[in-house]
């Protein structure tokens, strides 16, 4: 038994300071009560847990707590005889488990089913021990013919742990317990029994199932779990019931439980690839879905249905009214997950019940108090999006339907309407002309600055009848009220005075001594503050806060970004007229209207009456607008760039999109494993390619576990080396680091290089950032040099540079304390980050809303931006979102958007902006945003890093 390795067991933390020696635990254990055995039995377990086996105080155990009927006492044994030496020097079991296997037998025959129950159970956890647990097979056998069902469970399952390690002992189990099973009424004795004939003899378990074969779908929901994991490990061989198997999981797919049912799915689609089971399998899903309350569940079953979809193709495709019914669940994530599958199943023959069901349930979320509703929303007018231009029969009739949306006061949903509605304008030319005509009509609804934005290009580009034009300006003008605006705004202004002037005259106010009080400009210096300032001020905001068309509130509040488009919009606008209308006189008179509103807003962004003063670029663009309709007949050139250039840019921007779409699905449905003609077929492959691979546990684990998983080599061992001491120190020592997942795993080697013993090691570690020591090393005594690895582990809880430092502490000659102070370890966050992707419009909603921003300037030798953007990419594993044809070809300047996510779900962007100079150096930054401060700090720390680096080219 010496050369047996011994179990591995919970490590309990032992506090040193309370740890009485053994005559103090001797004493207690003889004459303390049972709560002073209590706790003493529990000090002497975790001191042989640690490592201090004690053996000379197993007699004294043996004799004052054995014999105790106190029922914590005895379980509290239990574990004692589990961990306590039980062999000599010599490997023979030692005298004194003689007395330990008498009680334990005692035990098994005890009156109490508790007691007994609970003895089967340690037997279970000794089964290593054959020289103990011989004795006591017949008492473990009587226990199955026990009158209580706890007894007979338990000591079912000691009959299956010591057949499986020793037949010899019980060579006629699975006799013995197909009898058992016969003649047992109790559910849970039932399936403890039939586990066992699973595991250790399938043939007499597949027998049961025969002779019981019309009882199954009446029984306790464990038994029918058991039977189904039997039928899918028969179905493994090829077995000859298979036929009677199809019928029996089929019937177990109405079961009242919800496990059994989505067991018995899963195991019937992979038993057969008929479509009258699949079919019956996904309906079972999907009422699992709607009956099930835990959202988890949903998704798990939801995942398994759009697995079944993608390898069945349109089977499914009658059941997807009732996938729409999910989306009653009141969680976002299932109502997605459930859509996503309905896009999927969507066809020129379901699309219209899609699509009305989703504008139903789009006015639900208008007319009831939904949870998440704007979000929910914003995800049906996606879905919607994607059916119309998907199927264009039904683009007409929901384009209107979505429109009504563009008023919305969640800005995301009427952005993704104004995408929507971009798309079909260009893709359905007949459509055009309605839906210009209702975005008109929509123009006093619209809230926000960017749909405006939207709207007013659409109408400019695909406005091209001259009286939906002339509609247009007219509905423009509401929006903007008065023109000219800066004259409006002064009239009311004035207005607003002159009635102050006529209540100060009614009401004479009494003078006031004194020039007035004190004001601190903006540039520290003071100014005298009047009744005559202070007053004009509140006229001034009194008249900025009133009521006012939304496009001129807008313009007003400084969105000159929007009066840009307008701009733009209104020239397309008379541009388009001057070819399609005949009436020069209506046409010059757009066109002075239009220069009119343009002015207008110039001139309103450089007075008092906005919040923001006009920028430069806004107001060059006005400009160029103004001067292109002023020299209208002279550069007919320019007609084409407003009127045809634009058009056609947004055209290749979608075809680019449809393409890469395109290409994305050819890669998702090639096969990626590819078979060469010269590899060695299994039996298996030749069965048919349309039936789901059967599910095998063993290799889920295998998986899981990690086994099947490639080892590093030797040499990248080496790199993940940190040297902790120097080699004139008295203890060297080095830590090989090791990232798993969520975990560090340090393995420190110490080498004593002194002729001293170093007595009371101790390796203390501390950490700082997001990490966690889960434990402390314990105490060594070290011989003069040798050596002693110590593991331990550190929890990292986010993405944050992270640094290990600690020292080593030892009694030295003469009991004098020494020390060692241990380098740094510095955790490379690049563990934790993935290229991840996104699409543009998530990028700047998170650029927006997340506030930690790390801006690190560009010091490098590289002279081509494309390539110092692939050198930052490579330094902090991010991806590149901005598409290859916007970054190629040569040009001297580069901006691009960069993302990745780590492994605890926090998001990071980048944006890099690079020039090359005359001198042929890059110059520019590199700004970098993220929710939290550390992981925006560690990968700006990470690209400085990168930068110097870079060495010189040669």
């Amino acid at each position: 038994m010496t050369t047996v390795e011994a179990p591995c067991y919970t490590v309990v933390f032992e506090d040193s300071s309370e740890s009485p020696s053994t005559q103090e635990l001797r004493l207690s254990l003889q004459k303390g009560s049972d709560e002073a055995k209590f706790d003493t039995l529990r000090k002497i377990i975790v001191s042989t847990i640690n490592g201090n086996h004690q053996p000379q105080l197993l007699m004294p155990v043996i004799q004052y707590v054995m014999p105790s009927r106190n029922k914590q006492l005895k379980k509290l044994l239990h574990f004692y005889w589990e961990v306590c030496p039980k062999y000599d020097e010599t490997g023979k079991l030692k005298q004194e488990m003689i007395l330990v296997v008498n009680a334990i037998r005692n035990d098994l025959q005890h009156p109490n089913e508790y007691i007994r129950g609970a003895t089967l159970r340690f037997l279970q956890k000794i089964t290593r021990d054959v020289e103990l647990l011989e004795p006591l097979i017949p008492t473990c056998r009587a226990c199955l013919e026990h009158r209580h069902s706890y007894v007979r469970k338990n000591a079912v399952f000691a009959v299956y742990t010591v057949y499986r390690q020793h037949e010899h002992l019980i060579p006629d189990a699975p006799e013995l317990l197909q009898t058992f099973l016969a003649a047992e009424s109790d559910a849970t004795c039932k399936r403890n029994a039939f586990v066992f004939l699973a595991n250790c003899a399938m043939p007499k378990a597949v027998e049961y199932i025969l002779q019981v074969f019309d009882q199954i779908p009446s029984m306790d929901e464990l038994l029918q779990m058991s039977i189904i994991e039997v039928i899918r490990q028969d179905c493994k061989t090829d077995t000859r019931y298979r036929a009677r198997y199809i019928l029996l999981v089929s019937e177990l797919l109405n079961a009242s439980s919800h496990a059994v049912k989505y067991e018995a799915a899963t195991t019937l689609t992979s038993l057969t690839q008929n479509p009258a089971a699949v079919k019956a399998a996904a309906s079972c899903y999907v009422q699992l879905v709607q009956k099930e309350s835990d959202n988890n569940a949903k998704l798990i079953v939801l995942d398994r249905l759009e697995t079944l979809r993608s390898k069945h193709g349109h089977v499914l495709d009658p059941l997807v009214m009732d996938i729409l019914q999910i989306l009653s669940s009141a969680d976002l994530d299932v109502r997605r997950k459930a859509i996503g599958i309905v896009l999927s199943m969507a066809t020129s023959r379901n699309v219209e019940d899609i699509v009305l069901f989703f504008k139903n349930q789009l006015q639900k979320t208008q007319e009831q108090d939904f949870d998440k509703a704007p979000e929910y929303r914003q995800l049906l007018i996606q879905s919607i999006h994607v059916c119309a231009v998907k199927f264009s029969e039904v683009a007409a009739s929901v384009v209107h339907a979505l429109m009504d949306f563009l008023g919305d006061s969640n800005n995301p949903s009427a952005l993704d309407v104004v995408a929507f509605v971009r798309e079909v304008v260009e893709k359905f030319p007949p459509l055009r002309q309605t839906i210009c005509g209702k975005l008109t009509q929509t123009l006093g609804d619209i809230k926000s600055g960017k749909v405006y934005r939207g709207v007013l290009w659409i109408l400019g580009e695909y406005a091209e009848d001259a009286a939906d034009i002339q509609n247009i300006f007219r509905e423009l003008r509401k929006v903007l009220g008065e023109i000219p605006i800066l004259a409006s705004e002064q009239r009311l202004l004035e207005e607003s005075g002159a009635e102050d002037g006529d209540a100060q005259k009614e009401e004479p106010q009494p003078k006031v001594e004194g020039g007035g009080k004190p004001k601190v400009l903006a540039d520290g210096t003071y100014a005298t503050e009047t009744a005559f300032t202070s007053m004009s001020n509140a006229r001034l905001e009194a008249v900025k806060a009133a009521s006012k068309p939304p496009l001129r509130t807008l313009i007003l509040g400084g969105d000159f970004f929007t009066g840009a488009v307008l701009a733009s919009a209104l020239t397309k606008l008379v541009l388009r007229y001057t070819e399609v209308g005949s009436d020069r006189r209506k046409a010059n008179g757009l066109k002075a209207e239009a220069m009119l509103i343009m002015a207008s807003v110039i001139r309103v962004g450089q007075s008092k009456f906005v919040n923001v003063p006009i920028d430069e670029d806004s107001s060059e663009r006005i400009m160029n607008c103004i001067q292109t309709l002023s020299e209208l007949q002279e550069k007919l050139v320019v007609h084409d760039i407003f009127l045809k250039d634009t058009r056609t840019a947004y055209a290749k921007m979608l075809s680019a999109q449809e393409k890469k779409a395109a290409e994305k699905r050819e890669q998702e449905s090639a096969n990626e494993k590819i078979v060469q003609v010269d590899d060695l077929l299994t039996f298996r492959q030749f069965t048919k390619k349309t039936v789901d691979d059967a599910i095998d546990d063993a290799e889920d684990v295998v998986r899981a576990t990690g086994s099947a998983e490639v080892h590093e080599d030797f040499i990248s061992n080496l790199s993940r080396i940190s040297q902790l001491t120097g080699f004139s120190d008295p203890i060297y020592a080095e830590a090989y680091v090791k990232v798993h997942g969520f975990d560090i795993s340090l393995d420190v080697l110490l080498v004593n290089q002194t002729a001293d013993t170093l007595q009371n090691l101790c390796l203390d570690f501390a950490t700082l950032g997001d990490l966690k020591l889960v434990e402390r090393p314990s105490v060594y005594t070290i011989a003069p040099h040798s050596f002693q690895s110590i593991k331990a582990t550190i929890k990292v809880s986010s993405t944050e540079t992270g640094v290990i430092f600690g020292s080593i502490l030892w009694e030295g000659p003469g009991m004098s304390e020494q020390c060692v102070i241990l380098n740094d370890i510095h955790i490379d966050i690049m563990d934790y980050i993935k290229p991840a992707y996104c699409t543009e419009a998530q990028f700047r909603s998170m650029w927006t809303e997340f506030e930690w921003e790390n801006r690190v300037n560009v010091t490098t030798s590289i002279s081509d931006p494309r390539e110092y953007l692939h050198h930052v990419m490579k330094a902090t594993n991010m991806s590149c979102l901005t598409p290859e044809g916007a970054v190629s070809g040569d040009c001297d300047f580069l901006s691009a958007n960069m993302y990745a996510r780590s492994l605890f779900g926090e998001d990071a962007l980048a944006n890099l902006s690079v020039e090359r100079t005359d001198a042929g150096t890059i110059t520019g930054h590199v700004r970098i945003r993220s929710k939290t401060q550390g992981i925006a700090l560690s990968l700006g720390d990470r690209i400085t890093m990168a930068q110097k680096e870079n060495k010189p080219p040669a």
